[in-house]
């Protein structure tokens, strides 16, 4: 486990992006071009400060779903009014995440992994939660398998902490066949309050 970990983990992650990047790179372009006019001239790739391992701060890059329109004072419409019909169902095919493939190949991210989130919450983990950056995060991950955007805050920490502790190239495939389904049904994209994710407040 420890050379697979080591070594192994990140020599797939480079080679499998790599030939990923290659082999969508038309499709990935069609889908850019898509976004540029469904999002109203947002642009079509959202870029964000995200904390990796060990903290170590990196650029996320996904595709953006979203509009920037605002209401009469200049504050962003609510998720929900700003999420196009294609931005939708580009989320909901997970579409939005194959940028990250980039993220791996530089190797701020792994394919598989804790999912990395909001810079605000990194002073609301507990001690145990933090640990969640022991690792490279991922563009999927063993939370992801197990409710994805449909289960507790506290729930998806634990089973990052999990993961964290039980790398291995087994728990890895099954991450990724476990994810494959979940995209083919589109299952537990969006929690039951929110359009897009409920926020962390450090005790949900």
């Amino acid at each position: 486990m420890k050379l697979y970990k080591s070594f192994f983990k990140r020599t797939i992650d480079l080679v499998a992006s790599g030939c990923a990047l290659l082999v969508l790179s038309v499709p990935l372009i069609c889908v850019t071009v898509w976004l540029h006019f469904a999002n109203k001239g947002a642009g079509a790739f959202f870029r964000q400060e995200r904390p990796g391992k060990n903290g170590k701060i990196f650029r996320i890059l996904k595709f953006k779903t979203m509009t920037d329109e605002r209401d009469g004072n200049g504050n962003l419409l609510p998720d929900e009014q700003r999420l196009t019909k294609v931005g939708r169902f580009v989320r909901s095919t997970s579409v939005d995440e194959l940028p990250q493939l980039w993220n791996v190949f530089k190797g701020d991210m792994s394919l598989i992994g804790p999912r990395p989130l909001l810079m605000q919450y990194l002073p609301l983990y507990s001690p145990e939660q933090m640990r969640r950056h022991e690792v490279r995060p991922g563009i999927t991950g063993w939370a992801q398998c197990h409710g994805r955007n449909a289960i507790s805050w506290k729930k998806k920490f634990e089973l990052d902490v999990w993961y964290v502790d039980h790398i291995s190239f087994l728990t890895d495939c099954k991450v990724i066949w476990t994810t494959i389904m979940k995209v083919i049904k589109r299952a537990d994209i969006n929690s039951e309050t929110a359009a897009t994710v409920e926020a962390f407040n450090g005790h949900n």
